[in-house]
């Protein structure tokens, strides 16, 4: 993939107000984009959605703006998960979807995220398309051509009864009691009404947005809270989305963390067992090594693509396989869905559970997870750690200390300014050992 200016990872992120997650930005992303679109012979219509960040007013009327000033109309769909965004971009055989959300972020970030008319996350070549009508100065289109904007008023109801749509006619959650935590995200509004359509008793926590609590202590990323909400309602399971509703992760009636590896080598031993897997799995880079000895040992084929649930998506694609994942929570289930979604995910997980007889704490005994170490070391400006000597020689080091009874894994965030050192193998104490080590190469060689 080339060098892009924008395009991370996981679409445009930043802090609100800091280039380039500004109005004046966001009004000439829209217009770029338009452009872009238009020249590949898809400007029928856009679709607008956003998380629950105060800011998405702001950088919603921004986009639509210069949507408009390219000759697109716009749809507005206001909150919605992203995978909802994904989903009714197809339905509504749009040309694209925009989602303005800086998913696990606090609310003082936020960002953008683009989808193609299939649902999918746009290709390389195509966000490098609209970097370069990023240079050219707007130039509106004439006043007869400009696009026009309404807003979806049943969008939530449509996008509930798509995820109802992936599981049998006939599974029901009844005499399950389950905690959701929205993280006061995107989520919020439709997650509760498809578990209680199914028939589950819920416990409700992190539904409540004003704007600027978005994951504030809550969501896949701060879980002590659904942890305290399970042991204190005596409930099944828990289940945590994060602010823009593509990740999941569990706790289980023992108020232990049930992360996206773990729920990943779940769906996919399940399936197996029911031959529905069809195929093998693809993790990521940052897969515990746990999961690929699992797998391997119930014969299923895995592989690692780059970090990114877009990646995961290609490697399936090429492979014609259908389930694949991140320790984040991140899942990606083909059949069901084309980009990651944390409410579809959970409830394959829970279709799982029916299907087995067994509880999720059961479920996931079949994998052992091995010692794993991770830390991020914040960086001013983000940069390759692999270009720098002095760290790539204390990675050969670390490796070498390591040999065959681990792997190490040094990478610059997609997403954030941070540089990751990951480690993990047979010890606790030697992987903790080497990427302390590391770390501290890492954080001496920032500049």
């Amino acid at each position: 993939m080339s060098q892009r200016k924008y395009f991370g990872t996981d679409g445009i992120r930043g802090r609100v107000g800091e280039s380039p997650i500004t109005p004046e930005f966001m009004l000439h992303l829209g217009w770029a984009a338009g452009q872009a679109f238009k020249r590949k012979g898809q400007h029928n219509s856009v679709l607008i959605g956003k998380d629950t960040r105060l800011s998405g007013y702001m950088f919603e009327s921004a986009l639509e703006a210069g949507l408009s000033a390219a000759g697109v109309d716009v749809k507005l769909l206001g909150p919605m998960p992203t995978p909802a965004i994904a989903y009714l971009t197809r339905t509504f055989r749009a040309s694209a979807g925009i989602v303005i959300s800086a998913s696990h972020n606090p609310h003082h970030d936020n960002g953008i995220k683009f989808f193609s008319p299939a649902g999918t996350k746009l290709d390389d070549a195509l966000e490098a398309e609209i970097e370069r009508w990023l240079d050219t100065p707007i130039n509106v289109c004439d006043p007869d051509l400009l696009g026009k904007a309404n807003r979806v008023d049943d969008a939530p109801g449509r996008y509930v009864e798509f995820c109802k749509s992936t599981v049998p006619n006939e599974f029901a959650l009844d005499g399950m009691h389950i905690v959701l935590d929205c993280a006061h995200g995107a989520t919020y509004h439709v997650a509760p009404k498809v578990f209680q359509e199914l028939g589950a008793q819920l416990t409700v926590i992190g539904a409540n947005p004003d704007g600027l609590n978005i994951n504030l202590n809550v969501g896949s990323t701060h879980l002590n809270a659904l942890k305290q909400a399970v042991a204190d309602n005596k409930a099944d399971l828990g289940i945590a989305f994060d602010g823009d509703g593509d990740r999941v992760l569990m706790v289980d009636q023992d108020g232990s963390e049930v992360d996206g590896d773990e729920l990943l080598y779940i769906l996919a031993s399940q399936r197996h067992a029911e031959g529905r897997l069809h195929g093998g799995v693809v993790g990521t880079l940052m897969t515990n090594l746990g999961v690929e000895l699992a797998l391997r040992d119930l014969g299923i084929e895995f592989e690692r693509a780059k970090v990114g649930d877009r990646y995961v998506m290609e490697r399936l694609l090429a492979n014609n396989w259908l389930v694949g994942g991140e320790g984040s929570g991140h899942m990606v289930i083909r059949d069901c869905t084309s980009t990651g979604d944390g409410i579809v995910s959970a409830l394959q997980v829970l279709l799982a559970v029916r299907g087995s007889g067994k509880t999720l704490a059961q479920l996931r005994q079949g994998m052992k997870k091995l010692p794993q170490k991770l830390v991020n070391i914040r960086v001013a400006e983000r940069f390759d750690p692999h270009s720098r000597a002095d760290i790539t020689d204390a990675l050969q080091r670390a490796e070498a200390d390591l040999g065959d009874a681990g792997r190490i894994l040094l990478r610059a965030s997609g997403t954030e300014p941070l540089i990751r050192v990951m480690a993990e193998g047979q010890s606790a104490e030697d992987i903790s050992r080497v990427v302390d080590q590391l770390a501290l190469v890492v954080e001496q060689s920032t500049p």
